[in-house]
């Protein structure tokens, strides 16, 4: 493995965040905790990888891959892009304030902020494996991409 195929590698981590989040959503919906905390565990973890080969990726590499001109869909592309970038931003501070109070047993705390981040995490999550195979698999550009400057 190169880190060429890091972008496959991070939708895969993206796609694993989405599934382990939705479990532990339905576990906690159902009462149980145990299944909840396993679950969740595993998609800070899976997160946690993602974050770390997406800045290796981008350190390392350091390309600009254009998205093809197709109309409506490349500015699909381009908001869901966005919006997926700021969010990431927000998904981090976000997680860390919702696993604190959860470690520190103040549940009613970790409720309250835990109904903002999973939508979040969780649209973040999906939104980079659709972000991937936009870019790299379903419309990826003819022409190779190019270094930053």
């Amino acid at each position: 493995m190169t880190v060429h195929d890091l972008p496959a590698v991070n939708a895969s981590l993206n796609g694993i965040s989405a599934v382990l989040i939705t479990a532990g959503w339905i576990n906690i919906k159902a009462d149980r905790k145990q299944q909840h905390i396993l679950c969740m565990s595993a998609a800070l973890v899976t997160s946690t990888l993602f974050l770390a080969c997406y800045l290796t990726y981008h350190f390392s590499v350091r390309l600009v891959t254009h998205f093809p001109p197709l109309g409506w869909i490349q500015k699909f592309y381009y908001v869901m892009l966005v919006s997926h970038i700021l969010l990431a931003f927000v998904t981090l501070p976000l997680v860390i304030l919702t696993v604190i109070p959860a470690l520190r047993a103040r549940f009613d705390k970790h409720r309250r902020i835990a109904r903002w981040t999973l939508p979040i995490w969780l649209y973040v999550s999906v939104t980079g494996v659709l972000v991937y195979m936009m870019l790299y698999q379903w419309f990826a550009p003819a022409t190779p991409a190019l270094p930053l400057k």
